[in-house]
């Protein structure tokens, strides 16, 4: 069973075996939408596969957010699980782990704003499946409905540096802004994003873009799957397809 298969019986399993709980949640906001729910303890599923000049990556990550405090407050956990299939390198491994922190200072109904930073470790089983850097990535956030609360904007500025790890591998700085909007139609939503990268190592514009179709499975699980496709000069990828799972409890 290959990783792929792996993931997709997972998927079947959550699916058929959570049950839907009641929640205590604030009332709707930017921040209270199932894609990006920061006030009710989540688990995040997916798999992503990317295909790339000298050959494909295969991603399957777990990510775990639990809020805490008066819940303006979200801890994450990131654990990705990579099969890389190149021309050079065929191995399978742990990826670079990744843990954050969110806070939520401005909050109304319609729109909010959120600070997020990340410290993703140079842990990867693998020199191949990682960056071989320690990374911190702080990020911020501005949500807001338009259309009668049927569409959800989100933005987002977030810079990724890194500040030690081997002196072999290059240094990371690269900045991203990216835009995604959520239209909901009941159960379901359909999504698009794009995201403007500049790396200020190679002095490249590693830009993608992705649409998104979503649907509630119960109240409180559900799935998307989304294909995206990379542009501007030195991408890091040429196009990709991503399913996943959430569970909220």
């Amino acid at each position: 069973m290959n990783i792929s298969q792996l993931f997709y019986l997972v998927i079947f399993l959550i699916t058929f075996s959570a049950k839907a709980q009641d929640n205590l949640e604030p009332k709707k906001n930017p921040y209270t939408e199932a894609r990006y729910h920061y006030y009710l303890k989540t688990i995040l599923l997916f798999n992503e596969y990317l295909d790339t000049d000298s050959g494909s990556y295969n991603t399957t990550e777990l990510r775990f957010l639990h809020p805490i405090a008066n819940k303006a407050w979200n801890l994450r956990a990131d654990l990705p699980f990579i099969s890389s299939n190149t021309t050079s390198v065929n191995t399978t491994g742990i990826g670079d782990i990744g843990v954050g922190i969110s806070y939520i200072p401005y909050l109304e109904n319609s729109k909010g704003l959120a600070f997020r930073a990340r410290i993703i470790s140079n842990s990867a089983s693998d020199p191949a499946l990682g960056t071989g850097k320690w990374v911190f990535a702080p990020a911020i956030f501005y949500g807001a409905y338009i259309k009668e609360k049927k569409v959800l904007w989100i933005a987002s500025l977030e810079n990724q540096m890194s500040f030690a790890g081997s002196d072999n591998r290059n240094d990371i700085n690269t900045t991203a802004l990216e835009n995604y909007f959520m239209y909901i139609l009941g159960k379901n939503w359909i999504a698009a994003d794009v995201a403007f990268r500049y790396n200020a190592t190679n002095k490249g514009y590693p830009n993608n873009a992705f649409v998104e179709l979503g649907r509630k499975i119960t109240p409180n699980n559900m799935a998307y799957i989304h294909p995206s496709i990379a542009f501007g000069r030195e991408k890091t990828y040429n196009y990709g397809i991503e399913a996943g799972v959430l569970i909220l409890f």
